[in-house]
């Protein structure tokens, strides 16, 4: 039976572009300090894996968090939860710009975490609400190209800004960003206040609402891949910038430039997606994803010259998102009547697997590098795209 259509409101088309644009600013945030770990290291007086510890304070919080942020949009109305977020992020990273410790700056971007954990969620979740099961893979898809451009531009940012101005300066920046879509939000909501009503509320308290999420066998099913994705690929990505770094010498502009190589691979599969999805079905972009994970990872580990590696990374992106743009999808059909806490639960498990797996992966690099961590993705994500693929034909069948 194919799952029911999302009531028939209208789509309007600049506030997905809008939503798309928060969805950049939070994206970018997410992996800005990844080809910064080696300054901030040196700036601490630090390991590159004690640096990590910024890394890992975001992304907790920005899982965690969503738990309070679902419901909210739930109740309110997902896009000015969102909104709120934006500015909220803003003041957080003008903190971290000013932070004169680790510890500090630790604080800054878990507060950043919180501020921004409901910005990608809770815009999925609004496309959910407004675009039918049929065409909302296509419709996720250009979402992501906000999310993507973010993943470049934020590593990007980190590397070369990082490198010229320093990387208090990075935070200004992003600081700036957020201003700029949470104040085009504020707009569209004015001049469209349809846009930021609430939809069908479900009945209960939060905790009811999830916990009747999780005794669905299927979103319980969704959920688990997802912590294990994002355990296993960010726990392994996050160090490609100190690996080039180490490995080949690249300087903080090139390994920027490099990491976010990632992002233009997320941004190559979103221009195919139509494509893709109409030809490999579900099931297909699911095996093929993983197949592409694995050579990447493997090709990580094995470059012989950054010029490969970034082949690699660019390859990763394709195949990341073919995998997590069909676990998107059933996010946002696990609670149709609470997709606001349907799609917390989903961020949660993502961010949390993401914190867990950086930790993990950090003593390793610090005493072997991080061509182990990459071997550990490459062999891991395979399989477990292969058994989501396996139980997306059970239950099919």
């Amino acid at each position: 039976m194919s799952p029911p259509a999302a009531p028939p409101r209208p789509t309007p088309t600049l506030a997905i572009a809008l939503l798309s644009v928060a969805a950049f600013a939070s994206a970018a945030n997410m992996r800005v300090t990844d080809p910064l770990l080696v300054q901030l290291a040196t700036e601490f007086g630090t390991t590159i894996g004690g640096a990590s510890i910024v890394a890992t304070a975001f992304l907790f919080a920005n899982g965690v968090f969503v738990l309070v942020h679902g419901p909210f949009g739930d109740r309110y109305g997902k896009m000015p939860v969102v909104t709120i977020a934006c500015i909220g992020a803003a003041l957080c990273c003008l903190l971290s710009a000013l932070a004169m410790s680790l510890g500090i700056l630790t604080l800054a971007r878990f507060l950043t975490g919180v501020a921004s954990s409901a910005i990608i969620p809770l815009a999925i979740a609004w496309v959910g609400d407004n675009v039918s099961y049929e065409r909302r893979q296509a419709m996720l898809a250009r979402f992501l190209t906000g999310q993507t451009l973010g993943l470049m531009t934020g590593a990007a940012l980190g590397g070369a800004i990082g490198d010229w101005l320093g990387w208090r300066s990075v935070f200004w920046v992003l600081a700036g960003i957020y201003i700029v879509a949470g104040g085009a939000l504020i707009v569209v909501m004015q001049a469209r206040p349809d846009v930021a009503r609430p939809g069908a509320r479900a009945q209960g308290s939060m905790v009811s609402q999830m916990v009747r999420v999780l005794r669905r066998p299927w979103a319980l099913t969704v959920i688990i891949v997802v912590a294990l994705e994002g355990g296993a690929f960010w726990g392994a990505f996050t160090f490609v910038g100190a690996d080039l770094h180490q490995r080949f010498g690249l300087g903080f502009a090139a390994i920027g430039l490099a990491v976010a190589a990632f992002g233009a691979g997320g941004f190559l599969y979103v221009i195919m997606a139509h494509r893709l999805v109409r030809l490999l079905g579900e099931r297909g972009l699911c095996i093929w994803g993983g197949t592409g994970l694995g050579v990447a990872f493997a090709g990580m580990a094995l470059a012989p010259s950054a010029e490969v590696e970034f082949a690699a990374i660019v390859l990763s992106g394709v195949s990341f998102y073919m995998l997590h743009n069909t676990l998107q999808v059933h996010g946002t059909q696990m609670a149709p009547e609470a997709r606001g806490s349907g799609l917390a639960l989903f961020a949660l498990c993502l961010f949390l697997g993401q914190a867990v797996g950086v930790p993990i992966a950090a003593p390793i690099v610090d005493r072997w590098g991080a061509p182990p961590v990459f071997w550990a993705a490459a062999i891991f994500l395979p399989l477990l795209a292969f058994w989501f693929a396996h139980a997306l034909r059970r239950r099919g069948a």
